[in-house]
């Protein structure tokens, strides 16, 4: 069964499953991970709030992660669905508001990151929001090491709805 969603006065068309899925992410969530400042670098510990407000197209995720007494910084991720594709943006890394597009694939969207400016040597990157049974979120984003070539997880926040 298919119902019929307005985004932005733009017609779309959303699974049944995809607003179920969408809708099941809503809530306050607070929980800890880490993140690296640059690929290369040593991960920090991160401890985070999110809000996250869900209907049956859209996700739109705002928080604040702090690490230490060094920084706190404001992530958003903003994604609208069209079938099981996304779209959206990203706000985090510090490089401004990055594009998302991506697909979900069973409890996870997968999305690649197109950044606003250059970070770790280019401007793509991975991002997974994942859910976690019932009442569990992870968010991970993987990019390459400019030096090494290799992927590395830049950032994993693991998230329990509070």
């Amino acid at each position: 069964m298919l119902l019929a969603a307005s985004i932005a006065f733009a017609p779309s068309v959303v699974a049944a499953s995809e607003s179920d899925f969408l809708t099941s992410l809503e809530g306050n969530w607070t929980g800890t991970g880490t993140v690296k400042v640059r690929a290369d670098a040593s991960p920090v510990s991160i401890s985070c709030k999110f809000n996250s407000d869900a209907a049956a197209s859209s996700l739109a995720l705002n928080g604040n992660c702090r690490g230490l007494f060094m920084f706190s910084r404001a992530v958003s991720a903003n994604l609208k669905a069209n079938g099981s594709s996304y779209k959206g943006s990203y706000l985090g890394a510090g490089s401004g508001k990055a594009g998302l597009q991506g697909r979900r694939n069973g409890n996870a969207i997968n999305l690649t990151i197109r950044w606003a400016k250059e970070v770790n040597g280019d401007r793509d990157a991975r991002l997974v929001v994942e859910k976690k049974g019932s009442n569990g979120m992870q968010l991970t984003t993987v990019d390459k090491d400019p030096t090494t070539g290799k992927e590395v997880i830049t950032s994993q926040i693991n998230l329990r709805r509070a």
